[in-house]
């Protein structure tokens, strides 16, 4: 098992030093030093963010060139997930802390390639569909001053179909097309997506959980392929995560709890999860998509929307989890550390303890420091497709943006 991450020896806390001579500026300054990664983390705030910053620009021109301009713009994945509206979604968050309308532009470049490639496409969702490609492209319209392509993708938007054969998770399911329409409704204004057509999937997904549901123990249960998955990416943490944003009655409100507390209730004794029903006794995975830090993201939501000190307690409890072996020997946000990081960055913003947004500096330092040796060694992977935003470079990027302000930090394409 420990073959699948780091051993973590990181120092518990460091504490933030304000160097008093220019030598130790200098030697603070300094990543190539023997100690570098204990410097990054001792280093003041202000500094490591502009090292955040200058290193995730850098790596968002190597991504949109590799992604985009060695292509010839001929477009083989449009997904946000593994493929180019991926770039375009890295490229409209460094927009967004930047200002650079250049890379706005790019975006929305990008995003007009995906339409046309997307086209056909059965899939609906933000993360791996057409919904993704419409919901960014209506977004990055707006910002543009675009006002005749921000009507053709909303336009675009409704006459995404939702067959009555999908499933409810959030990589290809009803609760991924439910996250497009929160994305449209935040940044355009709500009742961008009707109040009205937004119930009817709520009631859907609420309808089917509970048919499954009183076949075991849990309020709520879902299937994907034949299994019953707890984790972000295809079970039960995904889709309890995005109907907590949903206006729910009161009884499918406990339906969620319920559920929530039927995982915490079986979870392994080491306080991780299991990817599914049929897996209760493989106590390995680590990841945002299987197991602790998925579900802490959604205890922690939990928490803030019902304000459970159970829900609490046991995203605290998956965090140590993370700590203790998410240093994974992959870089994406999907299964990698950098999805890891967002465990502590969440937390730190729910309850304002240094002690997380230090952990969360801590993973994307490692990153910072060490990442492009590790991958160039063979002792972390990648990504297969090296460059995108869920399992390469391009969710590592994504991150660094993100500790530029920590306190704004959100898993992209999971929190609002």
């Amino acid at each position: 098992m420990a073959d699948r991450f780091f051993p973590n020896v990181l120092a518990d806390f460091v504490p933030e030093s304000s160097p008093s001579t220019p030598q130790e500026q200098q030697d603070a300054g300094s990543i190539g030093a023997q100690d570098s990664l204990t410097k990054l983390l001792a280093m003041p705030y202000a500094p490591l963010s502009e090292r955040f910053k200058r290193a995730a620009l850098d790596l968002k021109e190597t991504i949109a060139v590799e992604t985009w301009g060695l292509t010839g713009q001929h477009i083989r994945d449009f997904t946000l997930y593994c493929g180019v509206l991926g770039t375009a979604f890295l490229l409209f968050k460094s927009y967004q802390v930047t200002n650079n309308k250049n890379d706005l532009n790019l975006s929305s470049q990008i995003v007009k390639a995906c339409d046309s490639a997307s086209l056909g496409s059965r899939d609906a969702t933000f993360i791996c569909g057409r919904a993704g490609v419409c919901a960014l492209g209506a977004v990055v319209a707006k910002h543009v001053g675009d006002e005749q392509s921000l009507r053709y993708y909303l336009a675009q938007f409704e006459k995404i179909k939702l067959p009555n054969n999908l499933p409810d998770e959030l990589l290809y399911g009803r609760v991924g097309f439910l996250w497009a329409c929160l994305f449209l409704n935040k940044h355009l204004g709500q009742g961008t997506v009707p109040s009205t057509y937004i119930a009817t999937v709520v009631d859907e997904i609420i309808r089917r959980g509970r048919a499954l549901g009183r076949q075991g123990r849990c309020p709520l249960m879902f299937e994907w392929y034949g299994e019953k998955y707890w984790g972000s990416a295809h079970g039960l943490a995904g889709i309890m995560h995005v109907l907590m944003d949903m206006e729910l009655k009161p009884d499918e409100l406990e339906d969620v709890k319920g559920t929530l507390k039927y995982m915490i209730n079986n979870r392994f004794a080491s306080g991780n999860y299991p990817a599914s029903e049929e897996d209760r006794k493989r106590d390995v995975l680590v990841h945002w998509c299987h197991g602790a830090p998925g579900i802490a993201l959604t205890l922690a939501k939990a928490a803030k929307v019902f304000g459970d000190t159970q829900f609490m307690d046991a995203a605290v409890n998956a965090a140590e989890v993370v700590w203790n072996r998410g240093l994974l020997r992959r870089v994406g946000l999907c299964h990698g550390i950098s999805g890891n990081a967002y465990v502590f960055l969440s937390l730190y913003q729910l309850t304002g303890n240094v002690v997380y947004l230090y952990r969360g500096k801590a993973f994307a330092c490692f990153l910072l420091d060490r990442a492009h040796r590790l991958i160039s060694q063979g002792e972390m992977h990648g990504g297969d497709r090296p460059y995108s935003m869920f399992e390469g470079l391009g969710g590592m990027a994504y991150l660094f943006l993100d500790m530029v302000d920590p306190c704004q930090a959100k898993f992209p394409a999971y929190d609002l």
